[in-house]
């Protein structure tokens, strides 16, 4: 089944998903101890926050008021991320579980921002969730890499040494 966003329609959804995932990064490098993850989270969100940047100026409404204004927003508590990261600071198990969740969380936003893509009839529109797809990817790269860090599991650097021993 196609679907027919108009342009303007999925600019908006691109901006409001960026800033929903910029502010939980946010909230996850509060929490984060170890000052490693921390920087992880900081670097996703200002990311996060370049990505909504490069659409709002496509963005032609005027409900969003200013980029400052907009990103100044308080976070939009009843997203499913929100709401995972919530129960893992009740639950006390600060990075790891707020890595945990992003892993699952970018994955699933990847899965369907393609599987929009695929059915979207407008080559623009379709760029549009294309690009925020890559985006997600190389953001679950970049969390995949410092979880196996933080594991204590082989990192991607130390490949060639275990391979050749």
């Amino acid at each position: 089944m196609w679907q027919e966003f108009k342009l303007q329609e999925a600019l908006k959804i691109a901006i409001q998903t960026e800033k929903n995932v910029r502010d939980f990064y946010l909230k996850a490098a509060e929490i984060t101890k170890d000052p490693r993850g921390k920087k992880v989270f900081e670097l996703l969100a200002r990311e996060e926050r370049e990505h909504a940047a490069h659409f709002f100026p496509l963005y032609k409404g005027d409900d969003l008021g200013s980029f400052e204004e907009f990103m100044a927003r308080p976070a939009q508590t009843d997203t499913a991320m929100h709401k995972a990261l919530t129960k893992a600071l009740d639950d006390k198990i600060h990075e790891r579980k707020a890595m945990e969740i992003a892993l699952r969380e970018e994955e699933d936003l990847e899965k369907n921002l393609r599987f929009t893509a695929e059915r979207i009839v407008d080559p623009a529109v379709r760029a549009v969730f294309e690009k925020m797809a890559l985006e997600t990817r190389h953001h679950y790269e970049l969390i995949e890499s410092e979880y196996a860090h933080l594991m204590a599991m082989v990192h991607e650097t130390d490949v060639d040494i275990y391979v050749r021993e």
